[in-house]
């Protein structure tokens, strides 16, 4: 029943969306530059409502749009449209680009003392607590828009949260933070995390974590000089070199699930891409060796035909009720840093698998239903409400972009 599903929605998609195919064996540099233009488009004239915020889920029951951690949201569609620019040289990519950063920057608190320096980034979903990680994953293209446009406050403000999040949540014996702020109180979370409401008894890891998505403190570093935030930086990378287990993830912290052996499908991506990160600043090669051992578990999962699946088991089984577009995107970009840093030739089949998937499953530019046209499929399927939640998620775009800026540099830009 479970592959009758599957096959079902994917010839739907197949049909209604007219996908573009790709039997060729060899992407041409105008064929990718198509692509990244309609993504990029899609995003900008779509993804971002009139404040420049991301519209996050676009549920496909409903024909609605529905919020999803919108600040994190809205940060990964910055960083796409950064790099989207820096090939395509469209400065209409770059303003949109600022209008959701100044979105992202409006989030600023300035009402409440006890928060001075932070941001009102509120998980949402049912979570109604700031998030360490919508932070720091959602600040990648505020700096890099900064480092373009030389508009201070686009690293000036995630560098105050840092800082705030540095002296108020870090603990330093387990090289880990907290990851929940109460908006209201200022006081973080300490006691009992939402994120695992399940849980009657409660430890330090399922409070905090190292929490090193998006390299936060790497690029307060470079922003302000000062060494104290690159000895942090380098501080998570140890604490992610000593968490990890035998299949290159971190089982021991959400959104992954020891009990059950389940893995989300970028969590551990976020932090392999910290730690190449941490590669490219300090040339630790542990850093580089322990993302690679993350990015083998990715390969084992990837499809033959490219795909990604949401839920995969550390024993290799899966679910194929959702496809994610954004992990296969992501992984992609990975694999091709590997394969550059010269620790990752037996990835080069799998990039090769992520472009032809990226370039296949996106929605036609003629799709008869307008919030769809361009973008990548990433779906999320799960019971919400008593019915079935169907969401096309912003982020296989906004991944997506990524990717085919990295595969098109890979390619062309040797």
């Amino acid at each position: 029943m479970k592959k009758y599903f599957l096959l079902t929605l994917s010839l739907g998609f197949l049909i209604s969306a007219g996908l573009v195919s790709a039997q060729k064996s060899e992407l041409s540099k105008a064929e990718l530059l198509k692509a990244i233009n309609e993504t990029a488009a899609y995003a900008s004239k779509v993804l971002l409502d009139e404040n420049g915020k991301s519209k996050c889920d676009y549920v496909l029951t409903e024909g609605k749009w529905y919020d999803y951690e919108p600040p994190w949201h809205t940060g990964q569609i910055i960083n796409a449209l950064v790099q989207a620019y820096k090939i395509t040289k469209n400065k209409s990519y770059l303003r949109y680009a600022e209008k959701a950063a100044d979105w992202w920057c409006g989030l600023e608190i300035k009402d409440n003392p006890k928060l001075k320096g932070m941001v009102r980034a509120i998980h949402g979903d049912g979570i109604n607590y700031i998030v360490f990680a919508t932070i720091s994953d959602g600040t990648p293209g505020l700096f890099n828009l900064y480092n373009i446009t030389r508009i201070k406050k686009y690293a000036e403000i995630p560098t105050a949260a840092g800082e705030w999040m540095l002296e108020h949540m870090y603990v330093p014996e387990q090289k880990v933070f907290y990851d929940l702020v109460d908006p209201v109180t200022g006081d973080v979370v300490k006691d009992s995390s939402p994120f695992w409401s399940e849980k009657k008894e409660q430890t330090l890891f399922d409070l905090a974590r190292p929490n090193n998505e998006g390299s936060l403190f790497k690029d307060m570093y470079l922003f302000t000089k000062n060494e104290k935030y690159k000895n942090i930086f380098v501080d998570l990378c140890e604490s992610l070199v000593d968490k990890q287990d035998q299949y290159g993830l971190w089982m021991d912290f959400m959104p992954n699930h020891k009990d059950d052996g389940t893995f989300h499908p970028r969590f551990n991506l976020w932090y392999a891409e910290s730690l190449l990160d941490g590669y490219d600043l300090t040339g630790d090669k542990r850093y580089l060796e322990a993302a690679r051992k993350t990015l083998m578990t990715y390969k084992k999962i990837q499809k033959k035909d490219g795909t990604i699946f949401y839920v995969n088991y550390v024993d290799g089984k899966y679910n194929e009720n959702s496809i994610t577009g954004s992990a296969v995107a992501l992984a992609g970009s990975l694999w091709i840093r590997l394969v550059k840093a010269g620790a990752g030739d037996e990835f080069k089949d799998n990039i090769e698998r992520s472009a032809k998937w990226i370039m296949t499953n996106r929605f036609s530019s003629d799709h008869p239903d307008k919030n769809l046209r361009g973008a990548v499929i990433n779906l999320r399927t799960r019971r919400k409400e008593g019915k079935i939640w169907m969401a096309q998620r912003d982020i296989g775009t906004s991944f997506g972009i990524r990717f085919l800026v990295d595969y098109y540099n890979y390619k062309f830009s040797e």
